[in-house]
């Protein structure tokens, strides 16, 4: 079985650190690098005692180790631009990063279909997570309203999170929802955001890591879908499972549900 050679480009981020670790547990796959956006030295130890560089330099580290796949836990526009500099070397990249836009996804599927190697960008990597999103498009179609409640740490730098907006895209091409206009708001942007009829709302606090809850509603009832994430290491069996599948692949796979054939 042929080792694959992994860098982990945000490597000291929390989820950075949560895929150093997991790779660490894997036979087939080997960390040669990482990268952070600060001076940190030239090398990282890992949590097997192992010894890899380290660097701000994303290009000259696809140089220097050739992986054959970027993991990548930055944010929208460093992952960008790592998708540029992996063009360059033909790297195939695992993507995690929260605010892709369509445009920027477009922009993801053309390169790499050019330069034919394979990306992954997983708005959520955690199973049950997936699932909900499963759950949830089989049943919209039996309700006039939808609302998405999401809720992060305190830390995350945009909302909605990319997950609720991916949800929210998915959720609104099986149907027009319904969005009734409150006759007096009187507190701005109380209802949320509205996405084709669909009402987002955003939490922020300590405490948690992520939760993503629809809740749908018709004459006389209510339907609840909620998936909470306890722990970062819940997203690992996703982010191991797209490094191995990524390799075999050319163009942009949208979402672990199509990595899994749900």
């Amino acid at each position: 079985m042929a080792v694959i050679k992994v860098v982990v480009n945000g490597a000291t981020g929390k989820m950075g650190q949560e895929t150093i670790r997991a790779i660490c547990n894997e036979d087939d796959i080997s960390l040669v690098g990482a990268t952070c956006h600060t001076d940190r030295g030239d090398t990282l130890i890992t949590p097997s005692g192992s010894e890899i560089p380290l660097s701000n330099d994303l290009s000259a580290l696809l140089k220097n180790t050739r992986p054959d796949v970027i993991v990548d836990f930055t944010n929208a526009s460093v992952s960008m631009e790592a998708v540029n500099i992996a063009q360059d070397y033909s790297t195939h990249m695992v993507i995690g990063a929260s605010g892709l836009t369509n445009d920027n996804l477009k922009q993801i599927d053309a390169i790499s279909k050019a330069k034919e190697f394979g990306v992954i960008v997983a708005p959520n990597f955690a199973l049950g997570a997936v699932i909900l999103k499963k759950l949830a498009e089989e049943a919209a179609p039996y309700f006039d309203y939808l609302d998405i409640v999401e809720c992060h740490h305190e830390a995350k730098i945009d909302a909605p999170s990319g997950f609720a907006m991916n949800l929210a895209q998915g959720l609104s091409d099986k149907k027009q929802f319904t969005r009734n206009s409150t006759e007096k708001e009187n507190l701005p942007n109380t209802r949320g955001g509205e996405y084709q009829g669909i009402t987002i709302h955003s939490m922020r606090m300590p405490g948690k890591v992520a939760q993503h809850e629809v809740v749908m509603g018709a004459a006389g009832q209510t339907l609840t879908i909620r998936h909470d994430t306890l722990g970062r290491d819940c997203y690992m069996p996703g982010v191991i499972l797209c490094i191995r599948k990524v390799v075999n692949q050319k163009g942009l796979m949208l979402g672990l549900e199509n990595v899994l054939a749900l």
